[in-house]
């Protein structure tokens, strides 16, 4: 069964077809990247409708699909549901613009267009529990990712730029098999670190600071995401104290982390350590994220989110301190959930680093 079969089953029976056109959705289920294009489905047969720059390799690598080259998008499709008997097409609302929506509703007239979040949120609930595909391009990611870790270290000291940790962070990646970064790399020094997603400027690293670096890799379309924080030198009682309560904070997370447990559940267990230290107040984002084809993607560790999180969901816990005008801590790993608890992904060392 593949993944537009899986679908299928997740549906409502009365939905007859799928359009999907979001370019992450369609690699997902074609296993193909491309920047257009259009994936038809119906129960049991789907169609990758698909221009000519990427006709050669669609019919080359693309199996899930009937490949067709598309000419006059619409008419095409038209025709399709006609042939399928289809009275009405899910798309995709979250990705769907309203002057597309309304340029289908023109051209497929007679056609009922289900422009809810059916489709969309069915689409996102498929991709949470990852298969041993996705795992294992994921665990590449994070591979090459550990491997530019242990390469920036030997490049960061005093005087360099957090622009040019950013950089070199981002050359080891590529030169370790990355096909692309997961986002632009974080990379703060000393008071800078305060800010969880600040940029990469030209302030020089200076003794005794710390040093935070928030990157990941892509491998197959897949995404890693990791955070250290190091010291260049030895760090202040002050700095040691906070890293510790973070660590402690992180590692307690990771113990409890199970499948079937909500977001909301995971994301408390970490942040009642942290308030019970009285940092509570510096601790202002959720615990984690999940991640895939998308660098954030569901399900999320968050005190709003309430929903189950499911198995072999990949998500990130990365809790974080930040002292305005002082520093900032956070240590994020990756794991992956099962019924009994989950698999850190991560593999790089959490004991605070003096360079």
């Amino acid at each position: 069964m593949n993944r537009l079969d899986r679908l299928f089953e997740t549906l409502p029976k009365r939905i007859n077809s799928v359009l999907i056109t979001s370019d992450v959705n369609r690699r997902y289920f074609t296993g193909m990247k491309s920047s257009a294009g259009a994936v038809l489905a119906f129960r049991g047969k789907a169609y990758l409708l698909i221009d000519f720059r990427y006709i050669e390799k669609a019919r080359e690598t693309v199996t899930a699909a009937e490949v067709i080259e598309a000419k006059k998008l619409y008419p095409q499709i038209a025709k399709l549901l006609l042939s399928h008997g289809a009275k009405n097409m899910a798309i995709e609302a979250q990705d769907v613009t309203v002057s597309r929506l309304n340029k289908m509703k023109k051209m497929l007239k007679g056609f009922d267009i289900i422009d809810t979040d059916t489709l969309s949120n069915a689409v996102n609930d498929l991709r949470m529990s990852k298969d041993s595909d996705e795992i294992a391009c994921i665990t590449k990611a994070q591979e090459i990712a550990e491997a530019a870790f242990d390469g920036i270290l030997d490049f960061i000291r005093e005087g360099v730029t957090e622009r040019e940790i950013a950089h070199e962070l981002e050359r080891l990646m590529m030169a370790n098999g990355a096909e692309g970064i997961s986002f632009e790399t974080i990379a703060l020094a000393g008071e800078n670190t305060s800010m969880p997603h600040g940029v990469p400027s030209d302030k020089k690293v200076r003794q005794g600071e710390f040093v935070l670096m928030d990157f990941g890799a892509v491998y197959n379309g897949y995404h890693s995401d990791m955070t250290r924080t190091v010291c260049v030198g030895k760090p202040t009682d002050e700095m040691a104290k906070i890293y510790g309560i973070v660590l402690k904070a992180q590692q307690s997370a990771i113990e409890a982390a199970h499948a079937g447990m909500n977001g909301q559940e995971l994301d408390l267990i970490a942040r009642s350590i942290i308030d019970e230290a009285g940092y509570g107040k510096f601790f202002g984002h959720a615990l984690g994220h999940g991640v895939g084809l998308d660098i954030h993607e569901l399900p999320n560790a968050a005190p709003y989110y309430k929903k189950s999180l499911n198995t072999n969901s990949v998500v990130t816990v990365e809790p974080g301190i930040y002292i305005a005008g002082k520093f900032g801590v956070r240590i994020e790993d990756f794991v992956i959930l099962t019924e009994n608890g989950c698999i850190n992904l991560t593999k790089s060392a959490k004991n605070i680093i003096s360079l």
